[in-house]
């Protein structure tokens, strides 16, 4: 009786285990059925299509001018840069000069670039070296007449300007910051965000206006970085993977599956597109796809065109997410019934060598 009781000692510990694990207090029960109530798959009775047109695979719809946002990257190109009157010559600005009655050996006709030290060279038959830097068009062209009439006398000198480094700082990849500006160079920052592309193209003018005259650019997306949408994975209880693809404007359901490598080998077919309603809206937009009729049957009327920050939901298997669950409430019991059996058996392995050798432990004196 005594062993009995011994042997039954760390089944007792193991029961108030199990119970201690399920029923400490009532709040653990609530937390759970308030999470699974959260994350209780929408109820689709007979896979319904919602009545209202919605864009599919083969009468899919253009979207609304692009408006851009952080960080898409915009390709902006100066069209019509020119300094506002009057312009002060800087380093690496090119000026085209025209000169009559000069050496024919020598013309001088051409584009000729300000060095960075404010110099153009007219070479060493005209006396080498000028500074023009600071000055503007017409007291540039009188400085160079004046000094090649000293080896010409009779030269006539025309002088214009050719390119400023403003176009420089303009064109180019420019990438929309955090905070929503475009940086255009020495010419400082415009605010774009939110602007569709003809907008950018008005606001950057308006803003060069300031320094040049009658500005002009064009304007493209190089890079559509603002504008995605995700493909959620449920793995039926080992949790849930989240990819976020680019939206370029074409894409349906069954390219963003696609795009994930298809359904992994504990999806079930249960599949649908959560679109962002307005906060007001008060009601989730859901739209269920019959996975086997947009693959099997060729079906396009639930292959829906994707728009903007779509969730494509994909639902583990109901049965593989009980087996993982009961997995992990089974796993602890599992080693601590492993671990008593264990010692159990080990303490009745040398109880009963101890007897069959004829030892015996003292109890008292």
């Amino acid at each position: 009786m005594p062993e009995q009781r011994l042997w039954m000692r760390p089944m007792v510990w193991l029961f108030a285990l199990v119970v201690a694990s399920f029923g400490s207090g009532c709040h653990n029960l609530h937390y759970w059925k308030a999470e699974h109530n959260c994350c209780k798959p929408p109820d689709f009775t007979c896979w319904t299509i919602p009545d209202t047109p919605v864009p599919k695979e083969l009468n899919k719809v253009s979207l609304p001018p692009y408006v851009v946002e952080t960080p898409d990257i915009l390709q902006i190109e100066a069209i019509r840069v020119i300094p506002l009157p009057p312009y002060r010559l800087e380093p690496l600005d090119v000026l085209y000069m025209t000169a009559e009655n000069v050496y024919e050996t020598a013309p001088l006709t051409g584009l000729y670039p300000i060095d960075p030290d404010g110099t153009i060279n007219l070479g060493p038959k005209y006396g080498g070296t000028i500074r023009l830097v600071d000055l503007s068009t017409e007291e540039a062209q009188k400085a160079l007449e004046e000094k090649i009439r000293k080896f010409a006398p009779k030269a006539e000198v025309t002088v214009s300007l050719a390119q400023s480094r403003g176009v420089q700082q303009i064109s180019g990849q420019h990438i929309i910051r955090p905070d929503g500006t475009v940086s255009l160079g020495s010419y400082g920052s415009v605010y774009v965000a939110g602007l569709s592309l003809a907008q950018v193209k008005q606001a950057i003018e308006e803003h060069l206006a300031k320094y040049l005259y009658r500005p002009e650019v064009s304007v493209d997306v190089y890079a559509y970085n603002s504008k995605f949408y995700y493909v959620i994975t449920d793995f039926a209880g080992s949790g849930e993977q989240v990819v976020r693809l680019p939206h370029t404007g074409n894409e349906t359901v069954l390219d963003a599956v696609s795009l994930v490598g298809g359904l992994s080998a504990v999806s079930s077919r249960k599949i649908w597109v959560a679109r962002p309603a307005p906060t007001e809206c008060g009601q989730d937009q859901i739209l269920p796809v019959d996975w086997c009729g947009i693959t099997r049957r060729g079906q396009v009327k639930t292959n829906y065109q994707l728009m903007p920050f779509d969730r494509v939901y994909i639902l583990g298997q109901p049965l593989t997410k009980v087996d993982t669950y009961l997995a992990r409430v089974l796993a602890p019991i599992n080693r601590a019934m492993t671990a008593t059996l264990l010692g159990t058996s080990v303490y009745q392995s040398i109880r009963n060598n101890n007897g069959n050798s004829g030892l015996f432990f003292p109890v008292g004196n």
